[in-house]
């Protein structure tokens, strides 16, 4: 098998066999990264650009590092120290950078659909690293990848996904991953960060956190996104935490057993509190790995787009 898509712009697009085989290629790019020997010549002659028109840290630096353990040639640009600071348009930023012979171009857009608009004007593969409040897929990608590590499958799983609904590409994605792969997916969350006709996606939606976290196997925090609210949605952060946040007390409504995720970065003390953020069940960290070895996978397969994919020693 081979993925045939040119991009990875979302998981709403995908198949579940598509996206179980990222996950299964993500288990051996894991041996690779927890190896002494982190060097593979898997992306040897390939380029690799980062594009980033919004601030990252975890999956700008995970997708540099992915393609730097793999042998490709990369290079990152921030939309603020490139020509489009000059007024230079999206699609003529692409194309200069697809002439270039770049044959995977990782984009962060603040605008929704702007990898998909580069995706059509180039012949670079592009991956989608977040694009406005559309999808995150890469994101959903690790989170199912992990849960799966510890659960072995996701079919038949409770997700709980708490907070802010509304302006969540993360949350977004891993609906569509998540359901496909057979989870029951609850979200939860101030009204007001509740999208509209959210339950014809096939998740539940509940106005209490304990309503959503009564017996869940898994936990999905999400940051509260100040910077995409032009009005206040709720009355402020010390009220939030107190009817959403998730401390130890809500936390045991899961199951025992339950695992927490959040992509990061983490408000302490506002969707977390520390005791939860650092306690047992918190696979915070472990996302952070997982992220490098499932970017690992994508760069790898998008890189044999319609061909044979050789075994991977």
């Amino acid at each position: 098998m081979s993925l045939k898509c040119k991009d990875l712009l979302g998981l709403k697009d995908l198949s579940q066999d598509e996206i179980e085989y990222i996950l299964d290629t993500a288990k051996t790019m894991k041996h690779i990264l927890m190896s002494n020997n982190k060097k593979t010549p898997h992306l040897q002659g390939k380029s690799i650009v980062t594009l980033f028109y919004e601030n990252s840290t975890r999956t700008r630096l995970s997708f540099e590092l992915a393609s730097k353990y793999m042998g490709a040639s990369s290079a990152n640009i921030s939309a603020s120290s490139s020509s489009v600071a000059k007024g230079e348009t999206l699609i003529d930023t692409a194309h200069t950078i697809d002439r270039m012979g770049t044959d995977v171009i990782i984009m962060r857009h603040p605008m929704s659909g702007a990898p998909a608009l580069m995706a059509k004007n180039v012949k670079s593969s592009v991956i989608n690293a977040g694009d406005g409040m559309n999808e995150h897929p890469t994101q959903a990608l690790l989170d199912m990848f992990t849960i799966k590590e510890k659960k072995g499958n996701m079919n038949g799983l409770k997700v709980a996904i708490i907070g802010d609904i509304y302006h969540s590409r993360v949350a977004r994605s891993n609906i569509w991953g998540m359901t496909k792969l057979g989870a029951e997916v609850c979200v939860a969350g101030p009204t007001t960060l509740l999208p509209p006709y959210l339950e014809r996606t096939g998740v539940k939606v509940f106005n209490t956190v304990q309503e959503a976290l009564i017996d869940a196997d898994v936990v999905i925090g999400l940051r509260i996104q100040l910077e995409r609210q032009k009005k206040g949605l709720f009355p402020t952060i010390r009220e939030y935490s107190r009817f959403f946040g998730l401390d130890e007390r809500r936390f045991k409504l899961a199951k025992e057993n339950a695992l927490l995720l959040h992509p990061g970065p983490v408000n302490r003390g506002v969707e977390l509190t520390t005791s939860v953020i650092d306690g047992d069940h918190s696979l915070i960290d472990e996302q952070v790995t997982n992220g490098v070895a499932v970017r690992m996978a994508l760069l790898y397969l998008l890189t044999r787009r319609g061909g044979a994919v050789e075994a991977i020693n």
